[in-house]
Order: C-alpha cells, then structure tokens, then sequence
C-alpha cells in the first residue's frame, strides 16, 4: 500500500483510497477519490505479469469499441495501473427475469463486438489446454475435495467423456477472441447505465460459443433454460453463422460443459490451495449444469452418473 501510495503522490493524486475489491487472482483494487473525481487503482503487484496482457488487451478491445476501463497511467515495474472508475454495479446486481433478456442480448452485441478484436500473438485454446483445464476436475474436485479414490474404469470414463467434448469445441468456428470469463461480475453497468467489460488479461483465441455460454449459463445466476436457448439462437443469428439449431446448441452445450468441467477442479482449488473459500456456495450451480446438459448426451452420461454417484 505505501508504494502505490507513493507512486501516485509522484503523479500528483494525494485524495483517499477506500478498498473496493479483490478477485480470485492476486490482485487487489482501490477506489481513488481525489476531489470531485474517482479513479480506480489495480494493486498487481503479487501478480505482476499479468499487467502487460491486461494493457495490450485493453488496446485491442479498445479497438473495437468495446467498453473496457481507460488506462490513465501505468508502473508495470511496481504492479500498479491508474483506471477510468466505471462505477460500482456489475451486471448481476440487477439482472432478474424482467429484464434478463434485455440485458443479456446488450451482453451478446458485446461478444460479437469482442470476436472482432486482433488475437495476433494470445494463447491458443487447443486441445491440449482443453484437456489441461478439466483435468483439474478430477484432481481438484473428485481427489482432493471430495476425497475420493478412483479406480481404472472411473478414470476411463472422465478420460472418455473428456476426448468426446474436446471434439465438439474444436467443431465449430474458431480463431476468434475469447474473453474466457465473460460473466455478471465482470460486466459493469456504467452510471449511463452502458455496458462495460473488466478482467480480460487471461484472453486466449477459441471457439464462438465459449463467451456466449460463459454468460448465458452464468455460474452465479441461472435463468429458464428456454429463454437461455432462445438468446444462444440469437446470437447465432447476430453472428450470421451457417448452423442449425441442433448443430449450434450442441456446440453451446458441449462448451458449456467443458466451462462447468473445469471450474469444479477451479473452485475446489481456490478453496483448498488459496483459502478463497466464497466460491464453494456456487459448486451447486456447476454441478446442476453438467448434471443437465451433460444427460442430453450419449457422450457424457457416464460422466454424469459418475458425477452424482460421487455425491453420495
């Protein structure tokens, strides 16, 4: 705290500094009010690789007119960025089933505008960081949390189910920017009440559905399952692209479940490796989702069995 409070004193700000939230990273952030103004101060400083993506994305979304915080100065060395303050609402403050759809379609302009974004030089998701990612189901989740020994067949089936929904992530339309958690908590709502999006340094380049299903199958909200299909529909026709129905649901599914998948092992680890352990209230609403989607499918009903045997 004394070093960013002596690097801003050095810029000239000298207002007080009230907490105004931390994530699930190692950042921490400040509200600055210096007069009649407000500012908002990114503390990276136990993470401070991560503000060198977090300022290159920022420029391409920037590009394309997304919404995202304007960067007023920057000490990269120390781990600190000066922020535009976009308010204190997110998007989960206010949603509820009167104006979900209102705000979810403004959210899906979002990720169309997202997708047009230069993803020249950012992470791959590949196979291989698909399958990386929902292993830590197993290893987080099933092993250490819940304690449970897996024999061979068990393994087979996660390793099974795992393959088979790689398989229809990578079917569909790929190469477009991927914000990773595009979500109520990272969506602000300005005072004018416009959208805006925050916390997209880990972006990579994926699959079309991967931002629509992070919104639409929000880990923190759910919405009836008909109206979170009609808004996917929508977005496929926003998009202009070239699939069924049936086609893009299951694209939108099988995304989902790798999502849902790989935040089990996720938010077991924030529990049992950080100490966060907030996030275990929404391992129910994971659960629920893979649970649902997953027994649509002849691929994945063995996982699901798996799945809910476990919980006894």
């Amino acid at each position: 705290m004394n070093d960013m409070q002596a690097w801003l004193s050095r810029l000239g700000y000298t207002g007080s500094l009230q907490v105004a939230s931390a994530d699930a990273s190692f950042r921490s952030y400040y509200r600055l009010i210096e007069n009649e103004k407000t500012f908002v101060v990114m503390d990276s400083s136990l993470q401070k690789e991560s503000l060198t993506p977090f300022v290159d994305i920022t420029k391409r979304l920037l590009a394309v007119s997304v919404h995202v915080p304007e960067i007023f100065a920057a000490n990269l060395q120390k781990g600190f960025l000066l922020l535009e303050d976009l308010g204190s609402r997110d998007l989960l403050q206010v949603l509820d089933e009167s104006n979900a759809e209102y705000y979810y379609s403004e959210a899906i302009d979002e990720i169309i505008k997202m997708q047009c974004a230069k993803t020249e030089g950012l992470p791959l998701y590949d196979a291989a960081f698909l399958r990386f990612e929902m292993a830590l189901m197993r290893e987080w989740y099933l092993e250490k949390y819940l304690g449970k020994h897996l024999g061979s067949q068990e393994k087979e089936i996660i390793s099974d189910a795992i393959d088979q929904i790689v398989e229809v992530v990578l079917s569909q339309p790929q190469g477009l920017f991927v914000h990773r958690d595009f979500h109520s908590r990272n969506i602000m709502l300005t005072p004018q009440d416009e959208i805006a999006v925050i916390d997209y340094q880990d972006a990579r380049v994926g699959a079309v559905t991967y931002d629509l299903v992070s919104l639409l199958r929000d880990l923190y909200i759910a919405f009836d399952s008909a109206m979170v299909e009609r808004l996917a529909l929508q977005f496929r026709d926003k998009k202009g692209l070239d699939a069924d129905n049936e086609t893009f649901l299951r694209w939108f599914d099988f995304t989902g479940l790798q999502r849902h998948i790989k935040v089990l092992g996720i938010f077991a680890r924030l529990h049992l490796r950080d100490g966060k352990d907030g996030y275990l209230k929404d391992l129910p609403q994971t659960l629920k989702y893979i649970i649902e989607i997953g027994s649509r499918y002849e691929e994945t009903r063995a996982l699901v069995t798996l799945l809910k045997e476990r919980q006894e």
